[in-house]
């Protein structure tokens, strides 16, 4: 094997399109690259995912693998969940947090596992292990489980070995931990000062538990931790003293450590993607992701390989993380399974899949304070819900927050839905108070208010006008303690179309969401 396809198979790319592009092709038969990551401009109808990753595969066996692709993707569900369309809807982190049931975990890995298996990936980057202790968190949020270490923790472990159970490799992120951060690693570089007795008391916790129960891989963070490293603005993907010192050596673990995306700007407006490579190579990972640009990806392998020439990288260690790969893989992945695998199974969407899983939304969803009146059978029901947007760019825009309008018109007959654009709030205030003069009852969503004054003012003028308004936080649930006054505070934590057909049962009166909070109501510091 040449220098070049050694260090291909330490590369994770991403390409654009639903068929094997030749730029793809060229990296698969020139470089031999280990891993495909896959995002929703990857993903079509169930047939078609299959397809891709059947012909994907073909690719790397023309080219000579002895072992597949590894295909992955970031199906952490709720928020951030690349496959939709004829899919099983599988609640969320906090969802899940919110249950206070390790077996609803459990039961959403094998799920979440199954499905992807028979759709030909065999690789989720998912759980994620942070802990949200910082509601001003941009990025994390409700793809944690929650604020308490230990419970995210069980929750982690559990929703992981559901995944085994269903033959998928699971990946925990984001390490050392990005929970308690208020900066986005997609914008800028965020930092945590925490000493190492915190870290291992709280951020640290959930990594234990997981790799003590036989984690396949571990995905660094581009966030910055001054008690581990001591040059400063290094990020832990960069820093040897985080991927080598403290995760190999003092945890312990000895599976396969990817970086998250190298084109992220925490690494493009420092180090640099090609160097930053490099460096995270040096630092101890076995792989690096490269998501989006052809080029940089061609770019970044060159230049791996002139680092193993030049010394800076030795080729035992290549030969460590091959090693490593290929031992994840062992037990899971074969050319046997995959040429085994020509039509979509039947449990794909199913109703089986289905039923279970909104029992968990059920008992996800979450009711805060007094219940209020429900919505009665003549009422006419305002929904009002913001454009849609992105909480973070991790997440995904084919989820529309007019579901819930949508769900509650096949519940109720007389339910109107009213779209506002936020940025034009006065402009649409006018038509907005006419509105309400024909409605009896309100419902409205919030997404993010409580950074978002133009939706608090939104959701303040709806209840000033006498009627009754139930508030439906569909991110963040920290949004709740913002409307003390409102007739009914329900957080759902994402906004799938299940979530929302729970709380659309739930605000007539057909059905009773059951889940706790698990994290702290409280307003932001920043609108004290």
């Amino acid at each position: 094997m040449t220098l070049k396809k050694k260090v291909g198979r330490l590369m994770i790319a991403g390409f654009y399109g639903k068929t094997v592009s030749d730029k793809i092709k060229h990296l698969i038969h020139t470089y031999h690259i280990g891993g495909i990551i896959l995002f929703v401009r990857n993903i079509g109808t169930p047939a078609e995912i299959l397809e891709l990753t059947r012909n994907l595969q073909k690719e790397a066996k023309a080219a000579g693998y002895e072992k597949p692709l590894l295909i992955c993707l970031d199906q952490e569900n709720g928020t951030v969940r690349r496959i939709s369309e004829g899919a099983t809807a599988v609640p969320g982190a906090m969802l899940l947090g919110a249950t206070h049931n390790p077996k609803h975990a459990y039961q959403a890995g094998i799920v979440t596992g199954k499905e992807l298996k028979a759709l030909g990936i065999n690789w989720n980057l998912a759980p994620v292990v942070d802990i949200n202790n910082n509601p001003e968190n941009p990025v994390i949020g409700v793809r944690s489980f929650g604020e308490q270490a230990n419970d995210v923790a069980e929750m982690a472990k559990q929703f992981m070995l559901g995944m085994r159970k269903a033959g998928i490799l699971s990946t925990l992120k984001h390490f050392p931990g990005h929970g308690d951060t208020n900066v986005d690693s997609h914008r800028d570089l965020p930092v945590i000062d925490h000493d190492l007795k915190r870290l291992h008391e709280v951020e640290l916790v959930p990594f234990k538990e997981c790799i003590a129960n036989g984690a396949d891989a571990v995905m660094s963070a581009h966030v910055y931790f001054p008690a581990l490293e001591k040059e400063p603005n290094v990020p832990a993907t960069l820093s040897r003293a985080v991927i080598t010192g403290l995760l190999r050596e003092e945890l312990g673990f000895d599976g396969v450590i990817t970086t998250d995306c190298m084109e992220m700007d925490a690494i493009i407006n420092g180090i640099g993607t090609v160097k930053g490579c490099v460096k995270a190579l040096e630092a101890g990972a076995d792989m690096v992701m490269v998501s989006h640009g052809y080029t940089m990806q061609e770019q970044v392998v060159l230049e791996l390989t002139a680092a193993l020439e030049r010394g800076e990288i030795s080729e035992l260690q290549i030969d460590q993380s091959i090693a490593r790969i290929e031992r994840m893989m062992s037990n899971n992945i074969s050319w046997a399974d995959i040429e085994a695998t020509q039509e979509v199974e039947a449990f794909i969407g199913s109703q089986e899949h289905y039923d279970e899983m909104k029992a968990i939304y059920r008992n996800g969803i979450t009711e805060v304070g007094e219940k209020g009146v429900l919505i009665q059978g003549k009422t006419k029901v305002l929904v009002v819900y913001p454009a849609d947007d992105y909480s973070a760019i991790a997440e995904d825009l084919h989820i529309a927050n007019s579901a819930l309008a949508e769900e509650l018109k096949a519940v109720h007959e007389h339910v109107e839905a009213w779209e506002i654009d936020l940025s034009h709030y006065e402009e649409g205030l006018v038509d907005l108070v006419q509105k309400l003069e024909t409605c009896d009852h309100v419902v409205v969503l919030t997404s993010n208010a409580a950074r978002a004054k133009e939706q608090q003012k939104l959701v303040a003028q709806l209840i000033d006008s006498g009627k009754p308004v139930d508030v439906i936080a569909i991110r963040i649930p920290y949004d709740a303690a913002l409307f003390p006054k409102a007739n009914r505070r329900i957080c759902t934590y994402e906004f799938t179309p299940t979530a929302c057909e729970v709380v659309a049962e739930a605000l007539i009166g057909q059905t009773a969401v059951n889940g706790k909070l698990p994290v702290t109501l409280g307003i932001y510091k920043n609108l004290n």
